[in-house]
């Protein structure tokens, strides 16, 4: 069986959503295909993201999607030094299978038509060029032709390679992600906290993120080469004895998260990536909503305009990398010399950074004052961060 569209996107996570929804309104036929069951489910995301940032990928922010609302942020030094700090923006804690769900139905209003259970096991070329995908739904093996296929099937994905894209990244680029919902604990339902150090995560970080006042997604991540010498899932368990004796568990789940520079190719004959099948998410925290968001955008509108011109080469999409490059690419490059950087403190010198944070008044201690003292001996890169951060 063959069909036919202007765009089919594989995935429906954030990103594809927005891609299909963009091109749907745009006036384009999209066809949306998600490999599970249910859009929003499994959910593998500490559910993170800051007010500002969903405010202008998303237009506007239903109630629904919000589990708790983030005014503080807690960091914990190796040594135990606390330090609680009160960001420039306020974050938003998700119900990320309500939100994946919504943004979803939102490109189905717009016009697209979605597909569950619809795994894409293959692209169709056409001398060269991406001009469809082969699906297994339903006990089927469909091909589906496209003039545009735009991959948004995540950390795994395997569109950009089967298009010839070079999307390898090394051990050491990848953090192995662990994390559990808790219940039955007592945290504070304004605040995040981050906890450092080689005995918590090493290459990585540990973190709390609560959904109220007794629940929380509890997690941590640590780069490929100390995840081939101890479980993440037993540095979280440690993690979890120590900060969370006694609590009860809601789930589990487990992911890769892409922690290097962005790719700088997105695009193909036919073919463009977003989201973390293009290594969109922030180096530096592994946040990737709403980079995704906002990358899905671009490409859907761009792949309007070019299926319109009848261009759809590779030239005609880089438009994408372009606009992409200027949002947001640059600022996620820098989050990657950023994360460098950090990367190789060791547990004595991040002490010494809490300790100089720890004289700074706490209503100062926004996102910048906290780069500057991380950044002391980098005064080129302090100056780029308060470009960003002020």
């Amino acid at each position: 069986m063959t069909a036919a569209y202007d765009i089919i996107v594989a995935g429906a996570g954030p990103g594809g959503s927005w891609a299909a929804k963009a091109a749907a309104e745009n006036g384009m036929s999209v066809l949306m295909l998600e490999k599970d069951r249910e859009v929003g489910i499994p959910v593998r995301c500490a559910e993170g993201v800051s007010v500002q940032g969903l405010e202008l990928a998303a237009g506007s922010v239903d109630a629904r999607w919000i589990a708790a609302t983030i005014t503080g942020a807690r960091f914990v030094a190796p040594n135990g030094t606390v330090i609680d700090a009160y960001p420039d923006d306020r974050g938003y804690i998700l119900h990320r299978r309500i939100f994946d769900s919504d943004l979803a139905e939102r490109a189905v209003q717009a016009g697209a038509r979605l597909q569950t259970n619809a795994f894409v096991c293959g692209l169709l070329l056409e001398g060269g060029r991406v001009c469809g995908v082969r699906c297994r739904c339903g006990g089927r093996t469909l091909d589906l032709k496209a003039r545009i296929v735009i991959g948004a099937d995540g950390t795994e994905s395997r569109v950009g390679r089967w298009a010839g894209l070079d999307t390898r990244l090394p051990p050491a680029l990848m953090e192995s992600c662990v994390q559990k919902t808790l219940t039955g604990i007592d945290v504070d339902p304004g605040r995040v906290e981050f906890h450092l150090g080689t005995m918590i995560a090493p290459g990585g970080y540990a973190w709390v993120f609560p959904k109220n006042a007794h629940t929380a997604n509890v997690g941590l991540g640590i780069t490929g080469e100390f995840a081939a010498a101890r479980k993440p899932a037993d540095y979280l368990d440690h993690f979890i004895e120590t900060r969370f004796p006694g609590a009860s568990v809601l789930a589990a789940v487990a992911g890769g998260v892409p922690v290097g520079p962005p790719l700088s190719r997105l695009t193909g004959d036919g073919i463009m990536l977003v989201g973390d099948a293009a290594r969109q998410a922030n180096p530096l925290t592994g946040g990737g909503i709403v980079n995704a968001m906002i990358a899905g955008r671009i490409a859907g509108e761009t792949a309007a305009r070019a299926v319109r011109k009848g261009r759809l080469t590779r030239h005609a999409l880089s438009a994408y990398e372009k606009e992409w490059e200027k949002t947001e690419g640059r600022q996620c490059r820098f989050s990657y010399r950023i994360k460098q950087v950090v990367d190789a403190f060791s547990d004595e010198e991040l002490n010494r950074t809490a300790e100089l944070l720890a004289a700074v008044p706490p209503e100062r201690r926004s996102a910048f004052q906290i780069f500057r003292a991380a950044l002391v001996r980098h005064p080129k890169l302090i100056l780029q961060a308060a470009k960003i951060f002020t």
